[in-house]
């Protein structure tokens, strides 16, 4: 093979280093090509579950896998659209992570999967919703945490998929979607 182009040539070789490297993990690996697996399991721990808005209860001695990414965030990124309260005694479990303070059904606010949430990057910043032929701008308040679930804080449900937008009742009306559905396919973006 006769490469045109030296930064081809460098580029091939960068990364067949990259790759020889005994230290080199699976998750840069799943950087490196740009996918997002599970990078371990959580085994579940069953406790006292608030079963509103259809939560996923965990169950004792069952594995949940664990995310440390999500997808990457395009203009259009493709997500699940979960519904969920951030009101206190609601399946919400503990107050909003990003200001400490319950968030009412009416308020248009989202949790992020981890690897989105980004490590508090996106608090209080508003992120565009798409889907059912509609738009709404809502507040990132929590994160729908991707490593941790199964205690108290999460209401014992198992870690969150790592493409999933844990939406106030709000939004979903504000997309014109029924409750009643769960995991519907949208897309968002960055406002």
């Amino acid at each position: 093979m006769i490469w045109r182009n030296s930064n081809s040539l460098i580029l091939l070789s960068s990364l067949l280093i990259f790759l020889s490297l005994p230290s080199l993990n699976r998750a840069a690996i799943r950087i490196l090509v740009g996918t997002c697996h599970a990078s371990s399991f959580l085994t579940g721990k069953a406790g006292f579950c608030t079963t509103q808005n259809y939560a996923d209860c965990c169950q004792a001695g069952e594995l949940y896998a664990q995310y440390r990414c999500s997808p990457p965030v395009t203009d259009t990124t493709n997500a699940k659209l979960d519904i969920g309260s951030f009101s206190q005694g609601s399946d919400g479990g503990a107050p909003a992570e990003c200001d400490g303070n319950y968030h009412n059904d009416t308020e248009l606010v989202v949790a992020l999967s981890t690897g989105w949430y980004d490590g508090g990057n996106r608090c209080l910043k508003e992120i565009r919703l798409n889907g059912n032929g509609k738009s709404v701008l809502a507040k990132v308040v929590d994160e729908c945490d991707s490593i941790n679930g199964c205690t108290t804080d999460q209401n014992y449900e198992p870690p969150c998929p790592p493409n999933v937008i844990n939406a106030s009742p709000a939004v979903w009306d504000a997309l014109g979607i029924p409750t009643s559905e769960q995991e519907v396919p949208i897309t968002w973006s960055d406002a």
